[in-house]
């Protein structure tokens, strides 16, 4: 479930504050990001969301809050503090270019 917070930072993203991206670039980027949410975008640990297949401005809008410490998290802060607009842009790339199914179970 998505707190109604992140919601709200999403949906106030515009074009003007979101970067074109190299996915290739992201996916090498991301090696920094495997241990909680996998290179494949799948939560490795269960205090990380799986991040795969979610929508590039939403990828970016929160890596930045957390840059900037709008958003607060111990080990996010941490990481996102360092990054630069083209690393964001290109981490965001790479997570929303995968794809993936759901199967829902039969009854």
């Amino acid at each position: 479930m998505v707190p109604i917070l992140a919601i709200l930072v999403a949906v106030s993203a515009t074009p003007s504050n979101v970067l074109a991206a190299d996915a290739a670039a992201g996916k090498v980027k991301a090696k920094k990001c495997r241990n909680c949410h996998g290179i494949d975008g799948v939560a490795k640990i269960p205090i990380a969301p799986h991040i795969a297949g979610e929508s590039e401005v939403y990828l970016q809008v929160q890596l930045k809050a957390f840059r900037t410490g709008k958003r607060k998290h111990e080990i996010m802060s941490v990481i996102a503090k360092d990054l630069s607009d083209a690393d964001i842009a290109d981490l965001a790339a790479w997570y929303s270019s995968i794809k993936f199914t759901i199967e829902m179970p039969t009854d």
